[in-house]
């Protein structure tokens, strides 16, 4: 009999041990996630008084009923006690439901969940997803790092190696803070830190969610990032780049990094990107599609001229040819690195990295041209409009475009108001 998706309780005549009175014994077999346990019911019946099939005692006399009985209520204690160890237990098997029925499970109060443990969970069902190629390998490496750092923490504030979820207080997030930015090794920036105690905050909300917390204890604290000014490329400037002839090692860099302005592709993600991975579009025309490699959110969005252009340029590339990708993308160390190169050929006085290519679409490429930021986030990739906002600061020429729409619909050449 299944009493739930994870265990069933079955009664079975032991007809392999010789009869007592031509009566055999009844047992019970408890199967836990595929798991079984058995052990003797104390009860004996005649062959002709059993249903394998209905699993009950055949009879009307006073001692089938009695045995009938019995079975009813051994079958809603044994549920009982799964149920309580399953609330008690993060793991529980058939041998422990056994032994709770039988009176032989020492009923120890299960180990408390420590901060540690929880993190060790969610690490490891990240790295489920990272396997899988459901999340970025970068991210998870973040989160290995704020493990050795609350560690690191917690032995220096509190002098033990671990720290139960229940000793856990709103001052824990200040205090890790403090130690972040104060006496961490590293000397860790405000916005790192704050980045590492909201990541904290996401581990204790899922604790709150398994029923290890009842409530998280730094929920209401309040993570507030300083907005840095995030470098881009003028239209001017990316022009100058793209008609700037170049050795081979970084006109390559270059066509990579101008691919990224006018696509709004991550490092990670170009970096991944494979012939297969452009499309016919609803329109026509050549689409590149992706999932992100960071979020797994889809990045979709219609070639412009330029980034066909270089597109097309390596098509016949041996390299592109022998690793089956899109362009010949280096290393990131390498390619952040010969970008400061290409940045000193061009004259460009900016600090070009990676992403500063993912900020120039979403400001000059695509705010600045009057594409609605909803349009934008899709293209970026993002599960909300808030962290494309963080992208996409209104610039002056964003402004003036707009003043100046609203100044031909409002004012006559003479600079007099139109009357309606």
């Amino acid at each position: 009999m299944k009493v739930n998706e994870k265990m069933s309780i079955l009664f079975l005549l032991e007809k392999s041990k010789p009869p007592v009175d031509g009566m055999y014994p009844l047992y019970v077999r408890l199967t836990v996630n595929c798991k079984r346990a058995e052990f003797s019911f104390c009860r004996r019946l005649r062959p002709e008084q059993w249903s394998q099939e209905t699993n009950r005692a055949i009879g009307k006399t006073a001692d089938i009923q009695a045995i009938s009985n019995a079975i009813d209520r051994a079958k809603v204690s044994i549920q009982q006690h799964f149920d309580r160890l399953e609330n008690q237990h993060e793991i529980v098997t058939a041998m422990m439901v056994k032994l709770a029925y039988l009176g032989k499970l020492k009923d120890e109060k299960p180990k408390e969940k420590t901060l540690l443990f929880a993190l060790d969970y969610w690490i490891t069902k990240f790295e489920e997803k990272v396997n899988k190629k459901k999340r970025s390998a970068g991210t998870l490496k973040r989160w290995y790092s704020l493990r050795k750092k609350l560690k690191a923490f917690i032995q220096d504030e509190y002098h033990k190696p671990d720290l139960d979820l229940s000793e856990i207080r709103f001052a824990f997030a200040e205090d890790f803070l403090d130690y972040l930015m104060l006496r961490d090794a590293n000397e860790i920036g405000s916005n790192a830190a704050m980045k590492y105690v909201k990541n904290t905050k996401q581990v204790l909300k899922k604790c709150v969610e398994r029923g290890w917390l009842i409530i998280n204890p730094i929920q209401d604290f309040s993570c507030v990032y300083d907005q840095p000014e995030r470098e881009r490329l003028t239209m001017h400037e990316i022009l100058e780049m793209y008609n700037k002839p170049m050795i081979d090692r970084l006109r390559e860099v270059r066509d990579i990094y101008i691919f990224c302005c006018f696509t709004g592709f991550a490092y990670s993600d170009v970096y991944h990107l494979a012939p297969e991975d452009i499309i016919r579009g609803i329109d026509g025309k050549n689409w590149i599609s992706k999932n992100r490699l960071k979020t797994d959110n889809p990045e979709t969005l219609p070639l412009l001229p330029i980034a066909q252009e270089i597109v097309d340029r390596y098509k016949e590339n041996r390299y592109c040819l022998r690793q089956h990708c899109l362009l010949p993308v280096n290393t990131n160390q390498c390619y952040n690195a010969f970008l400061k190169e290409v940045a000193v050929v061009c004259g460009i006085n900016k600090h070009l990295t990676t992403h500063t290519a993912r900020h120039t679409f979403a400001t000059t490429v695509t705010l600045e041209n009057d594409v609605p930021i909803e349009t934008v986030s899709k293209m970026l990739g993002h599960r909300s409009i808030r962290t494309t906002q963080i992208y996409a600061k209104i610039t002056q020429k964003k402004v003036s475009n707009n003043m100046k729409d609203l100044e031909s619909k409002i004012f006559n050449g003479q600079g007099l108001l139109k009357v309606s």
